[in-house]
Parts: structure tokens; C-alpha cells; sequence
């Protein structure tokens, strides 16, 4: 039965080819699109499953209460070992330093090469929380030696081109001398640890004393601590106990540590310590099933349109003693092959476009990913799905004709699924098409407005170079001069976390102008010498630039501080002291600077100073001209590898970093452009096989109007007013909605765009003339055809 079914189905496809091609591109795109979408959504949800003991992996994180609470993926230095020895919770406790491009000089064949890469210092427990298997399938990883490393496969091969290294030794920022115990397997993609060099915890102390050190004086964004706790343990009540730990270690300070447990699978997908936030991928999953049901709804209202002409075969059908389960049976076996035939092409699709999807989020994602049960599972599904949705109404509607009026030729359009049915179909495809379209509007807007605000600093043209270790050995006074002397620099500054950074927020006390209590505030620390201003940009709006010196005693502040202090008066916090972390800042305030964003527009300004230290310099800041950019910048590294012999000459344009910031805004914004246009296109391809059903239909009664009259441009208005109301209806319906939505988004700026009128006006015209477009065609051919020709037709 089922195999007459099929048969059946294929010999009336082929009778309509245009239409079953409609369909079956429709659908295809709607699959591919959904096929990208689930390999998204599965390589998001797969990170860190891996491990053995995953469901018992925690990292103990801090909510750092002050005048606000910040979020930090961190503890002080000496949490671990106190969680370690004084509680029974976990099994093994542990925690790594991070630490960016570092400097790693290995001997090949007599010839020195130098890497720069991501190192991890790790505690010899940290292998023994995570399941990161040696190249022999081992898990004997051993970092208690100091000066030992372990390091990824892919590393080895950069390092020797060979992956049987374990003795080599190579030498760590022109000082220690690491020994390579082990190689490990190629990390797996889902993971959240994106560093491949791992060293012995012994050497830290070497690179970054105060993450070394067992205080519990601050926090270190750097740091992590990781525990693999007992099984059953009840959450809530180690954090409850937990809560004694800063009364205990920190009972003088007013910022208030609370400390949690994140679980391992909770790392990924929490944006307040660094995850992806799960909305967006709701948001991008709910699009996928807005593409399949923009195919369906297209798939419905042509098959519904075509019953008409099939209701005789129907009839015929019906008097030769089929039933209405025959009919309906056979009409979603069409579906199912169409469907069948969509879904092989949406996979080719998919495959093809998969290299500029993983471009576009710098992914890694290969068509072996679609070779697993799952990925076949989501396949049988979709299909099954779009199928029963597409067939089960077209089919009962058919099986429902009644075959004297089918044979009479009698029936009407609402005896075959009627108007009515389509124009809500297609009012609710227009309203995702404006839906999406009215959304993508507002995310450009807003990221428009972010990049091209006025920052409060001038981020274009300043070249940022990061200084190596050993900075008491750096005359930045010597090298900064020489700098200066190039044609085409017009500015040089050392400093320590420039403007836009979105680093070095010191959550401290700050005692200002000798008051009897600190207040406990977050700053944001600039180091930088007297060319600070003049190379970033900044405008003074009150009292002096600070001199020069070899200590910090006096500094700048910006509006924000005196906001924070409660002085409003530029000119009144001239010549105040302030006292900041400790004794270490204890200076005179000689200038207050205008506001600069130092992070995204998602968070508010904070109150910041500016100080000068050689001492921290990190980076020089180098403005240049917008003449001869490539030979300034080579001029640059020749100076830069004479001072700096044995380093790697590394820089970066300050606007790029401050364009980091929405990196992942400006990911999201392009893809909702393509699934847009997706949305859009599948639309359009529903759009003209109702056109062609409508003109075919009203073929006779196009040649009459031509007889009494009627124009080119009556005949096209005939057919798009009726279209045009249906686009005004869906914009009612889906402005609110958007405007919701969108609006919940932008909440999440404290800088922000606002949401025009105009946006849903341009959306809803835009939809207005794509639809003319895709319907204007096949309208003028027939509208300039002969009438004589017209009413010949039966």
C-alpha cells in the first residue's frame, strides 16, 4: 500500500514541476538553515561533557559586593589552600594562573625559535580534577617538579615538529628553563580551557608573585580554583559555610566576598563570569523553527491552492470507492516525498555554507559533525515534523471534498481550504519577516551607536605595544624618546591598561580628602606618564596635567569620581587627597579628566584616576599619523627589537580592542542579517507560486478588465492591494511584539539607541517592496498578454 502511495505521489509531482520545485527549495533552505543552527546549538551544549566526574566539577567563584556587586570568576590566592585543608567537601582541590603571550625561546637543530603562546600554571591536582589523556592514553601527568611543563600535541609540533619531546627543555621569557614531562592529546573544541601550555604552579611566583602568594587581599581576574567534590554533597551548604571564610581572612575589609560554587556545565553559559549568554541561543534556536514553519506555511497555502485544480482527480477518486484515510494518506505521502527531497538538499546546502558560517564565529565545525546518531535522529525528526504539519491540513481538507460538486466543477475556494485560511497563513509569515527584519534594524543601530559614540578618547591610529618582563630594566625614557623622533608618530606614552581596555578595575577602599571612613567603590586604575592625555585623547576639563615622577603622588581623576564622592564641582576636587588600595595610592588630586568609556556600552562609566609609575608600565601607546602607516610601523619594530632583543614584536590597534568588546554583538548581527534575508527569501518563493496559482486562475478574467479598459497598472494593483493589507495587518501584529523584545534586549545597555517609529515603517515597506517585486513578474506577463489570447483560456 504505502509503496502505491509513494508511486502515486511521484507521477503527480512531476506533473507540477514548478510547484513541487517551489516547495522543495523552500524547504530546503528551511532544513539547511535549521542544520546550521542545531550544529550551533550541539557544539555550544557539549562543552566540558567530557570528563569523567563532570556532574562533581565545580570552580568557586566571588560576588564582590560594593556599591555594586561584581561578578568574578576568581578568589583571593589563598582560598585553595584553606578549602583544601580545613574542609571535608572535596576531594581534590586546585588552582591555575593564566597568563597571555609569554615568550618561549626552543632550541631546534642549533637554531633558536622563539613562541609566543598562552601559559597556564597549574597545581599537580588539576590533571586529576580534568580528564585531559596524554598522547599514550594515559592520565600519568605530573607537574609537582617546579620547571616542568606539560603541552598539547599541537604544540609540540610548533615547538619540534615531532611529538615525542618529553626531556626537551625550553627556556620561559628569557629566564627559566622549563622541562617538557608530557605531551597531551589535541584539547576537544568543547572545552572552556583554550591554553595548551601548562606549567608547574612552583614557577609562578617567578612571573606574578601576588597570584603565588597564599593573601587574601584581593582578587586576580587570572586566577581559578577548581574542586572535585565528594559525591552527594549538598550545594547550598558548603556555600552557607563558606560565608565565615572573609570574617575570618578579611575582617577589616568593607567589601563584602561571598563566595559560590558554579558547576562545570554552568561555566559555558553564564555571561556574569565570562559564558555566552543562553538567551542568544534560545533566540537563534527559535529562528530555526521560524524558517521551518515559513516553509510549512508556504508548502500549505500552495497545496491548498492547488487542490483546486486536483479537486476532479479527487472526485473521480472518491467515486471509484477511495476514503477519506486513502486520500489523506495519499496527499502526505506527496509531502513526505517532497519533504524527503528538501531535507537531502538542505543537508548540501548546509555543507556548503558550513566554512563561512564557522568564519563568521570562528568555529571549527566539519561535516563529520553531521555524521552521528544524533544528527540523524534531528534529521528523522524535522522531516516527520515538517511533513505531518505540511500534509496532515492540505490532506483532510482534500479527503473533505464532496465529488458531485468536484465533478461539476461547482466547488469553491473555501470548499478547498479558501482564502480565509491562506491570508492567515500569510499574514503570519509576513509578521516574522518584519519580525526579524525590524530586529536586525535595531541591533545595527545600536552597535552603530557604540562604535562610532563619542568615547571620551580618541581610539583611532594608536598603535599599542605590549612591554616584556622585567621592567625595572626597561628605560622607557630612552625608548619612548626614540619613538618620538619618527616621522609620523606624533604622540608616545608608556602606560599600564589604556582607555577602552576594560581591565585593571580594582575593587577597593578609597578614602578621600581625609574623611574618617573609606568608601568602598570600584576604580578604574590608568597608568600612564605625562604624554597619557595627549596620546589617548583625553580632554582636562579641570586644574593641570601631573608631572613627572618616579612615584605616585599626584593624580588625575575623572567626572565619575566626583559623582562617586559626592563633589559635583570639577574645580572643587582640585588639590583633595585620596588614599586607594591601601597605602599604595596616596596622592593630591591636580586634574579632573571628562568621562571616557573604559568598557562596553552595557555597563555604566565607573570613577576612575590616573596616575603615573614607571614601575607598572606594561604597554607603550604610540599615535601616528594617517601618512605612511606601514613604514612608521616598520620603523617602530626596528627601534622595538634593538631595545628589545629576543622578544617577539607584537602589536595592536587600540580601536581593534575597543571593537573586542562587541565582537560577539557584530557575530549575532550578521547572522541575523543571512537569516533575514533566509526568512525573506523563503517567503518570496511562497509569494510567487500563490501568484502563479492566482494568475492562472484569473488568467479569463484579466482579458475582460483588459476588454473594458483596465491598464498594466490596474491589472498589478489587482493583484498587490490584496497582498499590501496582508503586509499592513502583520506589521500591526508584530510591532508590539518586536518592539518587546527588542526592547527587553536594549536593557541590557546603559548606553543605548532608542527604538524609532520609523524602524517598523521601513521594515513593513521593505517587505512591501520585496513583495511587489517577487509578484510584479509573472503579473505583467500575463497583464500584457492579448486579451484574445486570455479568454481562450478554458
Amino acid at each position: 500500500m504505502f509503496r502505491n502511495y509513494v508511486r502515486i505521489a511521484w507521477r503527480n509531482l512531476l506533473k507540477r514541476k514548478v510547484f513541487t520545485a517551489i516547495n522543495i527549495l523552500g524547504l530546503a533552505i528551511g532544513f539547511g538553515s535549521s542544520i546550521l543552527i542545531y550544529l550551533f546549538l550541539s557544539y555550544h551544549l557539549s562543552f566540558d561533557k567530557f570528563h569523567e566526574n563532570s556532574d562533581r566539577i565545580y570552580r568557586i567563584v566571588t560576588e564582590e559586593h560594593r556599591d555594586l556587586i561584581d561578578y568574578e570568576a576568581s578568589v583571593p590566592p589563598g582560598f585553595a589552600k584553606v578549602f583544601r585543608e580545613d574542609y571535608e567537601y572535596a576531594e581534590r582541590v586546585a588552582k591555575i594562573v593564566e597568563q597571555s603571550g609569554l615568550v618561549m625561546d626552543v632550541e631546534v637543530d642549533g637554531t633558536t625559535k622563539k613562541l609566543k603562546e598562552d601559559v597556564v600554571f597549574a597545581e599537580e591536582d588539576f590533571f586529576k580534577i580534568f580528564n585531559y589523556p596524554l598522547l599514550d592514553g594515559s592520565n600519568n601527568i605530573s607537574l609537582s617538579e617546579p620547571n616542568t611543563a606539560v603541552v598539547t600535541e599541537e604544540i609540540a609540533l610548533k615547538m619540534f615538529g615531532k611529538t615525542d619531546i618529553v626531556g626537551q627543555t625550553f627556556v620561559l621569557e628569557n629566564d627559566k628553563t622549563i622541562k617538557i614531562t608530557g605531551v597531551l592529546k589535541n584539547l576537544p573544541k568543547t572545552t572552556f580551557h583554550e591554553e595548551q601550555v601548562f606549567v608547574s604552579f612552583g614557577n609562578l611566583e617567578d612571573f606574578f608573585g601576588f597570584a603565588a602568594s597564599e593573601s587574601w587581599g584581593g582578587i586576580s581576574s587570572n586566577l581559578q580554583c577548581f574542586a572535585l567534590l565528594r559525591p552527594n554533597q549538598n550545594i547550598q551548604a558548603i556555600e552557607s559555610a563558606l560565608v565565615e571564610l572573609p570574617k575570618q581572612h578579611r575582617p577589616k575589609s568593607k567589601n563584602k566576598h561571598i563566595y559560590k560554587l558554579q558547576s562545570l556545565a554552568d561555566i559555558h553559559f553564564n555571561p556574569y563570569y565570562g559564558g555566552v549568554d543562553p538567551v542568544l541561543l534560545w533566540i537563534f534556536g527559535i529562528i530555526g523553527v521560524f524558517l521551518i514553519a515559513i516553509a510549512c506555511i508556504n508548502f500549505i497555502n500552495i497545496s491548498t491552492a492547488q487542490a483546486f485544480y486536483r479537486s476532479k482527480e479527487i472526485g473521480i477518486r472518491k467515486v471509484l470507492g477511495s476514503f477519506k484515510t486513502h486520500l489523506f494518506w495519499q496527499f502526505l505521502s506527496e509531502t513526505f516525498v517532497i519533504s524527503l527531497f528538501a531535507i537531502l538538499v538542505g543537508v548540501l546546502l548546509a555543507a556548503l555554507f558550513l566554512p563561512s558560517f564557522n568564519a563568521l564565529f570562528e568555529l571549527q565545525l566539519s561535516i563529520r559533525d553531521l555524521l552521528t546518531f544524533e544528527f540523524f535522529g534531528f534529521l528523522m525528526l524535522i522531516l516527520a515534523v515538517v511533513a505531518f504539519m505540511s500534509g496532515s491540513y492540505p490532506g483532510l481538507l482534500m479527503s473533505r471534498i464532496v465529488p458531485v460538486l468536484a465533478l461539476k466543477g461547482k466547488l469553491t475556494h473555501n470548499d478547498t481550504g479558501g482564502n480565509k485560511t491562506r491570508k492567515v497563513l500569510v499574514v503570519a509569515q509576513f509578521a516574522i519577516s518584519i519580525t526579524l527584519i525590524a530586529a536586525t534594524l535595531i541591533i545595527s543601530r545600536q552597535l552603530e551607536y557604540a562604535v562610532n559614540a563619542d568615547l571620551g578618547f580618541d581610539k583611532d591610529s594608536v598603535v599599542m605595544l605590549e612591554v616584556p618582563g622585567e621592567l625595572e630594566k626597561i628605560q622607557y625614557g630612552t625608548l619612548t624618546e626614540r619613538f618620538s623622533q619618527i616621522p609620523g608618530v606624533k604622540s608616545v606614552s608608556g602606560c599600564l591598561s589604556s582607555p577602552g581596555a576594560a581591565e585593571n578595575n580594582w575593587g577597593t577602599s578609597v578614602k578621600f580628602n581625609n574623611r574618617p571612613e573609606n568608601e568602598e567603590f570600584s576604580i578604574q586604575a590608568k597608568i600612564g606618564d605625562v604624554n597619557f592625555l595627549e596620546t589617548f585623547g583625553i580632554e582636562l576639563v579641570a586644574g593641570r596635567n601631573f608631572f613627572k615622577s618616579d612615584s605616585i603622588t599626584e593624580v588625575l581623576v575623572n567626572e565619575k569620581f566626583g559623582e562617586k564622592v559626592g563633589v559635583l564641582d570639577p574645580q572643587e576636587l582640585l588639590g583633595k587627597k585620596l588614599k586607594a588600595n591601601g597605602d599604595e595610592i596616596q596622592a593630591t588630586i591636580v586634574g579632573v579628566v571628562r568621562n571616557f568609556h573604559d568598557v562596553s556600552f552595557a555597563e555604566e562609566i565607573r570613577p576612575a584616576f590616573i596616575a603615573d609609575n614607571p614601575n607598572w608600565y606594561g604597554e607603550i601607546a604610540v599615535k601616528i599619523g594617517p601618512v605612511n602607516t606601514r613604514s612608521t610601523l616598520q620603523r617602530i619594530e626596528q627601534i622595538w627589537s634593538q631595545a628589545f632583543e629576543g622578544y617577539i614584536f607584537d602589536y595592536r590597534f587600540l580601536d581593534e580592542r575597543v571593537a573586542q568588546e562587541y565582537e560577539a554583538e557584530q557575530r549575532y548581527l550578521s547572522l541575523s542579517k543571512v537569516f533575514s534575508a533566509l526568512a525573506i527569501l523563503i517567503g518570496c518563493l511562497g509569494l510567487y507560486g500563490l501568484i502563479l496559482f492566482f494568475v492562472g486562475l484569473r488568467t479569463k478574467e484579466i482579458g475582460i478588465r483588459k476588454v473594458l479598459g483596465s491598464n498594466v497598472a490596474n491589472i498589478l494593483a489587482l493583484f498587490t492591494m490584496d497582498f499590501f493589507k496582508l503586509i499592513l495587518i502583520a506589521g500591526l501584529l508584530s510591532t508590539p511584539i518586536a518592539w518587546y523584545l527588542m526592547e527587553q534586549w536594549l536593557q541590557g545597555y546603559a548606553y543605548r539607541t532608542e527604538i524609532r517609529w520609523w524602524i517598523f515603517a521601513l521594515a513593513i515597506v521593505s517587505i512591501m517592496i520585496i513583495t511587489l517585486i517577487t509578484i510584479s513578474y509573472q503579473t505583467l506577463k500575463v497583464a500584457v498578454t492579448s486579451p484574445v489570447k486570455s479568454l481562450r483560456i478554458e
